[in-house]
């Protein structure tokens, strides 16, 4: 009776520790927002949007694919003083269509001096009393990794950007650099040109059309679904209910086993809840994303970035920002961490911490609204390596990394940038 009964006590306690782990796990899950878990939450086949290059540039790295780029083991060698056309290596340092040339990151001397040069790199416009030799300055061109492993210089001889003799033209443009340059306008000098504040009041519609997002999303809130709800029906106020939520975001979520963003989720919620489907990157999905942002403006970005999943997502971000894409082969951190705070073109190049509290934004250049995604596929797409559909996993470990340098950064959303 006694062994009887400690049994079958074991198998009560079991039972009741059973029931206690299921209750647990089913309030767990009904504080879980329903997610459509299936398929994909942008178009497929991914397309590039229209105006933006149509490049195949599927033999170089993307964040979902390392292909090797050797670095070179040794310059390349000349036995004597390298031939070239001073005259059309001006017109190659200058040509845009192939990598934005080399006055993106230099100051050339006369060469395009009116264009706003860069300051990323070196002031050349000395560079022919340097008394280096034709061979160095073929090879910083050629592949300036083999002088230093970790350069920003984009490999332009061993990718094919340039040929040989296109660079031999280079080297002998270069070698009549021997003046300091002279600007017609302080602006036109990197130097000179002061750092860029954002002035304009990015949460005045007559500012900013990107305000205009939130009266649209205001109606989409309101309109039924196919399965006959809307957003309003569970959420009648969501000023109380999305006052924080967005600043919380991106975060792990295990039924994805991927990071979740905003514009990820708003398509996954609607289309279990609602029946609707907001696909990333249409206009619908970019409103309700900008609302529900808005709601949260003032908020500082918390993101978790404590719990296991969010720390491996977030090293995983952080190892992808810092891989060489593309033919230009560069990586987040060249342009975001090396030469921050400089120049590349007339654009200015921004620490990490700054980059993310203003998104969704207005592009007044383009007269549209991207998100964060967008903007990394932009990225991708102007070093010349392909980009990813928004939903990809690599870019929730990109974002959440992002998210986690602008942590205590206050949200302000739309942004408004040129």
């Amino acid at each position: 009776m006694i062994r009887g009964g400690i049994l079958a006590g074991g198998a009560a306690l079991i039972a009741a520790g059973v029931f206690v782990l299921t209750a647990a796990q089913a309030q767990e899950k009904a504080k879980q927002a329903p997610l459509e878990l299936t398929g994909d939450a942008s178009v497929r086949p991914w397309k590039r949007y229209a105006g933006w290059p149509a490049r195949d540039e599927s033999k170089w790295s993307t964040l979902a694919k390392t292909i090797p780029s050797p670095l070179p083991k040794e310059p390349r060698k000349f036995a004597g003083p390298i031939s070239g056309d001073a005259a059309n290596g001006a017109k190659l340092v200058a040509d845009r269509n192939r990598g934005g040339s080399c006055l993106a990151c230099h100051i050339m001397g006369q060469a395009g001096n009116a264009d706003q040069p860069g300051n990323v790199g070196p002031d050349l416009s000395e560079i022919g009393n340097a008394g280096l030799s034709d061979e160095q300055l073929f090879n910083f061109i050629y592949d300036a990794r083999v002088y230093n492993a970790e350069t920003v210089m984009p490999p332009w001889g061993s990718h094919g950007i340039f040929s040989d003799a296109e660079i031999g033209d280079m080297v002998a443009f270069l070698k009549t650099l021997k003046k300091p340059a002279v600007f017609k306008v302080e602006v036109d000098n990197p130097e000179k040109r002061g750092t860029p504040v954002e002035k304009r009041d990015n949460l005045d519609p007559m500012e900013n059309p990107g305000m205009w997002a939130i009266d649209k999303a205001a109606v989409l809130w309101k309109a039924r679904g196919p399965a006959g709800f809307a957003c309003g029906t569970c959420h009648a106020k969501p000023e109380v209910a999305f006052k924080t939520w967005a600043a919380t975001m991106p975060k792990w979520e295990p039924r994805l086993n991927k990071v979740l963003g905003v514009e990820e989720f708003v398509y996954r919620h609607a289309k279990a809840t609602t029946g609707a489907s907001y696909l990333m990157e249409t206009d619908e999905n970019r409103q309700l994303s900008i609302y529900l942002h808005n709601l949260a403006n003032g908020t500082p970005i918390n993101i978790d970035t404590t719990s296991a999943e969010a720390k491996a997502a977030i090293a995983r971000g952080k190892d992808l920002a810092n891989r060489k894409l593309g033919e230009l082969n560069f990586a987040c951190t060249d342009c975001h961490g090396k030469s921050a705070n400089h120049w590349i073109r007339g654009q200015w190049l921004g620490e990490p911490k700054g980059q993310y509290d203003h998104f969704p934004t207005w592009r007044t250049s383009l007269q549209a609204v991207w998100d964060i995604r967008q903007r990394f596929q932009w990225c991708q797409v102007n070093i010349r390596a392909d980009e990813l559909p928004p939903d990809a996993k690599e870019y929730g470990d990109l974002e959440i990394y992002l998210a986690s340098l602008n942590n205590g950064q206050k949200l302000s959303v739309p942004g408004i940038r040129h």
